[in-house]
């Protein structure tokens, strides 16, 4: 039961999360995502800063620690000469004394090199993490110029879908008008060569029926006529054409022609 629970809160969950990502305007989401490259930006920053400072006072601990040995050394030495001195003179109870502190010397000694030591380790160590903490921020501050360079970009490109998609939209809204007020161009053509091919086969119809063939007799009749009429026309003034196709004078009535010269 708890683990079927588990795997529909899952479903939830992630059926939120795609639903939420369609309707999300990518301007801010992308604000968001710069805004918390500049948060982890800052974070890495604080991180960093505390390692190179870890690094630092290992530093300034480590040059203390030697500076003390150094300062021990010059006691040890200090003892070790004025326990001999000591020893010249046959003051043994100096001897005794300067002995013992040139000992208490060494041993410091002995103490501090081993610190020195675990010293110089631990900063070999935190300067090591303090370059990785560098590189770190500089990788990551390289990351987010770049984010920022393409911030404009994807700007531009959002705001280019968002145009691209009000086109579509208003095209298919077009479309779909166009369809139902108004006949679309289609439609239009298909009822103009509808009418079209109807004409077409009406006028092929008449030409093959009796009444086409009698207007066909009557109109070369009224051609006959004008025909006649226009040679009598003709005729009447002179422009009869022989059998060339050229002009001959008229002959007046009462006169007939012979070989080329006309007679009365």
């Amino acid at each position: 039961m708890i683990k079927l629970m588990r795997r529909w809160w899952s479903y939830m969950v992630a059926k939120a999360t795609g639903q939420f990502n369609e309707r999300a305007d990518p301007k801010v989401q992308l604000e968001q995502a710069i805004q918390e490259g500049h948060e982890q930006h800052r974070r890495l920053k604080e991180q960093a800063a505390n390692v190179i400072a870890n690094q630092k006072q290992t530093e300034i601990r480590l040059n203390r620690t030697m500076e003390e040995y150094e300062k021990i050394s010059g006691n040890a030495r200090q003892a070790v000469m004025m326990a001999d001195d000591a020893q010249t003179k046959g003051d043994q109870a100096k001897l005794a004394q300067y002995t013992t502190a040139a000992e208490a010397f060494a041993n410091r000694m002995i103490g501090i090199e081993r610190e020195v030591e675990d010293l110089k380790s631990l900063h070999l160590q935190a300067s090591q993490a303090a370059d990785q903490a560098k590189q770190a921020v500089h990788t990551n501050s390289s990351n987010l110029q770049k984010r920022l360079s393409e911030r404009q970009k994807l700007m531009s490109q959002i705001d280019q879908a968002k145009m691209q998609e009000q086109l579509n939209t208003a095209m298919t809204s077009l479309s779909e008008q166009v369809g139902q007020d108004v006949p679309s161009f289609e439609e239009i053509r298909d009822k103009v060569e509808s009418r079209y091919a109807k004409a077409k086969g009406a006028a092929e119809l008449n030409e093959g029926s009796i009444e086409g063939r009698m207007l066909e007799v009557e109109q070369a009749s009224l051609n006959v006529e004008a025909q006649s009429r226009l040679s009598e026309i003709r005729a009447q003034l002179g422009l009869e054409a022989g059998p060339t196709g050229a002009s001959e004078p008229a002959i007046a009535p009462g006169q007939t022609q012979t070989d080329g010269e006309p007679t009365v």
